[in-house]
Parts: structure tokens; C-alpha cells; sequence
């Protein structure tokens, strides 16, 4: 985050400057949708705007379209998801290839990221650049790639061809991990890109359809596969893998029963959780099997965030009117609040 020393008159501080407790009177940049929750609303599939929704972090105050609201425009169709640096959010919108950059606490429009992109899905910073995750036509299983965007100028400046579907992605250090989930079929790779070079220097084998990932505190990878649905007419498993960050190798797949896609992999208080069918579940990073320890159950999840000891799950409803997120305490698997937002709410982030 950007920061200054306080040398403007007293009468405009209070317009967007929020002082801290440092001694030394650093100001930090606040805006009205700092320190709290934003969801990103997809919208309908086949027409409309997506939106976001701001709810403040004691979930008494919520704000719907807070960027059309801020800029009087749209945000584009469907919003896939936002990434973020410290002071700035990508609002991803896939199907109108665009992705609008704001300032990530006031949501005032920066710029416009229309070229260099085919099916964007989502974003995330790594020395110094960004990353974005493309598609491409669907229609070709050769033309997928990542997006390298200048931060300076707003636009994308190279590509780096992947494997069928990129999607999730997530960086450690000057590394960036790419899940390849398969668009719309089915793929079981992990791309591990040097983002030095801007080369894909390794590429690993995990279980089918890869849907999430996260770090831990050791630097291992997790990774959570829903394995192939019974559509397909070649249903597998899902998996939860571990990978070695140092030596990028799979050390170890916990593989669930043949009918059992599990989904929204998340890490709190050292334990990992993930949602499968209508429960949520609850995994100790250091077990060598399955726990399938159940924390919640009776629940119909979007998506889901496990933060601080709380439960944020999204339930889409009829995918055409307003959905909900609903807040949960971990520990007594009690609601809290359940909260309205826009149609299709399919990402939770924390400001």
C-alpha cells in the first residue's frame, strides 16, 4: 500500500486519509469500502452485468453495485472474479473480455483492460506483473494461455501458451501455479510458471479437474480436485494433492471414494476445509489419510471462504434473482447472518 507523511492541511485530511496509531504519523489510504467483504456477483449468463457487493466487515452495512454506483457504468458480462495488489482490484468480466481495474478502497475506475484477452478467468500479482488466466476459444484445445499485464500501463504485454483450461492460479514468490481444470472438459495438470523467465518450467500430474488451491504456512501446496462427473460417462474421484514448493513435486494424493466431487478447498487455523455435496468438512494438514471430519451439514454452497474463524458460503438460489451469503461461526457451526447480494455470487474477498 501506497503511504505518505502528513503534510496536508487538517481540513482535507478527513476527505480520504485515515490516520494511524504509528508514532511517526503515517497516513494510510482508506476509502468507503475498505475493511470489509466483497462479493462478486456474476450476473446473468446471457445478458446483463455483472456487479459487487460491499459488506462491512461487522456485516451491518451493505452496499449493492458499488461500480456502477462509483463510475455510472457496467462492469461487463459475466464477472468471474476480482485479484488484487495492495492498492488496486481486477474486476474480471470473461464473457465481454475485459477486465476493469479500480482502486481496491474507493472503487474508482483506473483503467480498462479490453486487448490481449480470450476468455479471461482470474488474476493474481507476482513480481511485479500480473497474471490472468484465459480460455481462449473454447471451440480449441491448443489456443489456451497466461495473460502478462504491465501494471504500469494497464495492458497485456505477452502470453505464455498452457495446457487445456487454465484457471485457479496462485503465486509464492516469483512463482506462479496455474490449476488447469479443463474449460469445458476435464484436465488434471498444474502449470508451474517462473515468472522471471515467463516460461512454464514444469508441468505436474494431480487428479482430475483441479478446482483449488492453497498454500500453507510451510509453503506445501494443496491442491483440490472434484475428479470427472458421472456425465461424463468416465466418472473418477476426486483428490487432494500435496505439493513440494522447493522441488515442485507431488508428495502425496488423498484420493475420496469414486462418487465423491469435492469442491472450495480453503486453509484457517491450520486446518484445511472443503464442501462436499451439501457438508462441509474439515482437514488436519498433518494427517496422513482422510479425516472427513464434519463441521457443517445441510447446506447448498456456491461457493465458500473460510476466514478467521468464520464460515462465508454463497447460495446461488435459481441462478436468475439475487442470491445470498450467509455467515457461520466455525467453532459452534452457528449462523450469524445471512446477508442478500446480486445474482449468481460466486467470489468472497476480504478488503
Amino acid at each position: 500500500m501506497k503511504i505518505r507523511k502528513v503534510v496536508l492541511p487538517l481540513l482535507i485530511i478527513g476527505l480520504t486519509w485515515s490516520c494511524s496509531n504509528d508514532d511517526d504519523g503515517i497516513q494510510v489510504p482508506m476509502g468507503d469500502y475498505a475493511d470489509g467483504i466483497l462479493i462478486s456477483n456474476e450476473g446473468p449468463f446471457s445478458n446483463g452485468t455483472g456487479t459487487v457487493t460491499f459488506i462491512s466487515e461487522d456485516l451491518s452495512v451493505v452496499n449493492h453495485g458499488i461500480y456502477n454506483t462509483t463510475n455510472d457504468e457496467d462492469l461487463g458480462n459475466v464477472v468471474q472474479s476480482i485479484g488484487f495488489t495492495e492498492d488496486e482490484a481486477f474486476i474480471v468480466a470473461n464473457v465481454s473480455n475485459k477486465i476493469n481495474v479500480v482502486n481496491r478502497f474507493t472503487f474508482e475506475k483506473i483503467a480498462s483492460i479490453t486487448n490481449g484477452l480470450n476468455n479471461p478467468r482470474y488474476f493474481i500479482e507476482a513480481n511485479g506483473k500480473g497474471y490472468v488466466t484465459n480460455w481462449g476459444d473454447t471451440a480449441d484445445e491448443t489456443d489456451d494461455f497466461v495473460a502478462i499485464i504491465n501494471l504500469q500501463n494497464y495492458t497485456v504485454e505477452g502470453t505464455i501458451p498452457v495446457v487445456l483450461g487454465p484457471e485457479a492460479i496462485l503465486a509464492k514468490d516469483n512463482t506462479v501455479y496455474v490449476a488447469h481444470q479443463g474449460a469445458w472438459g476435464q484436465n488434471n495438470k498444474i502449470s508451474v510458471i517462473n515468472t522471471t523467465s515467463n516460461e512454464v518450467i514444469k508441468t505436474l500430474t494431480v487428479g482430475d479437474v483441479p478446482n483449488s488451491m492453497q498454500l500453507d504456512t510451510s509453503g506445501n501446496l494443496w491442491v483440490l480436485a472434484s475428479g470427472k462427473p458421472a456425465y461424463t460417462e468416465d466418472e473418477t474421484e476426486g483428490v487432494l494433492s500435496k505439493i513440494n514448493t522447493v522441488t515442485n513435486e507431488v508428495e502425496g494424493n488423498l484420493p475420496f471414494e469414486s462418487t465423491q466431487h469435492p469442491n472450495s478447498l480453503n486453509l484457517d487455523g491450520g486446518d484445511l476445509y472443503y464442501h462436499l455435496g451439501d457438508t462441509v468438512f474439515k482437514q488436519s494438514l498433518t494427517s496422513t489419510s482422510l479425516g472427513m471430519e464434519m463441521v457443517l451439514e445441510g447446506v447448498s454452497f456456491y461457493n465458500m471462504v473460510v476466514h478467521n474463524g468464520r464460515l462465508y458460503g454463497t447460495d446461488a438460489g435459481d441462478y436468475a434473482s439475487n442470491g445470498t451469503l450467509t455467515v457461520y461461526d466455525v467453532s459452534t457451526t452457528l449462523a450469524i447472518k445471512s446477508i442478500t447480494v446480486g445474482i449468481v455470487p460466486g467470489g468472497i474477498y476480504f478488503n
